[in-house]
């Protein structure tokens, strides 16, 4: 019930589940997501870390769609975006 595919294919979702899905916790994938980055002097490869749920508390995966989304984007039905809608694909770096 608080996977990413089940939130993103049922729109009619009620207040009550709503909550019972944000008890449960936010879906955290291992998922495989690379980048590879050209640079003056070589390419740079980087891979998804897992560590990243622990940096970003809001960030959730989805394993069928081998993307990140906004848990609570998801849940609460904000306003619609890459976020909530497609998924990001993107690595996300610390600062």
């Amino acid at each position: 019930m608080n996977s990413v595919d089940f939130l993103l294919t049922n729109k009619d979702i009620t207040y009550e589940i709503r909550t019972k899905i944000k008890r449960l916790g936010r879906p955290i994938a291992d998922l495989i997501i690379s980048k590879t980055d050209v640079g003056k002097s070589r390419n740079y490869s980087r891979n998804l870390n897992s560590s990243v749920y622990d940096i970003f508390k809001w960030l959730c995966g989805c394993p069928k769609r081998n993307k990140l989304f906004c848990f609570i984007c998801l849940v609460m039905r904000g306003n619609p975006s890459a976020w909530t809608q497609e998924g990001n694909e993107e690595l996300i770096s610390r600062r």
